[in-house]
């Protein structure tokens, strides 16, 4: 399946575009302009499993740091700072990984 399959490519665009900048990037406001979190969660499951790119049942901080390339790869890799960021935002039980259940209260926050 692919992330346009739940999410519009115009939203995408819209998001990535708002977020080109080094340091720019804000998980709540890209979550709300590529429409995520108006979704379903199983919704948001599916685009968690697109994001875990290893299967592993969680998005590590090598996958954050590449968040952006699920949506266009064209896209920039976060920043350390980003990531970081990012992965303290989500990561609620302080595995150094986000779960599905952390990624969609994340999305919902």
């Amino acid at each position: 399946m692919a992330i346009t399959d739940i999410l519009s490519a115009k939203d995408i665009e819209s998001a990535l575009s708002s977020c080109q900048a080094d340091d720019s990037f804000d998980y709540k406001s890209f979550f709300s302009t590529v429409g995520l979190s108006s979704k379903t969660p199983d919704q948001i499951k599916t685009v968690f499993g697109i994001l875990d790119q290893d299967k592993s049942g969680f998005i590590e901080e090598e996958e954050l740091q590449l968040f952006l390339k699920n949506f266009s790869s064209s896209a920039r890799v976060l920043t350390s700072a980003e990531t970081k960021a990012f992965l303290a935002a989500g990561d609620t039980d302080g595995d150094g990984k986000i779960g599905v259940e952390e990624f969609q209260s994340l999305v919902k926050a």
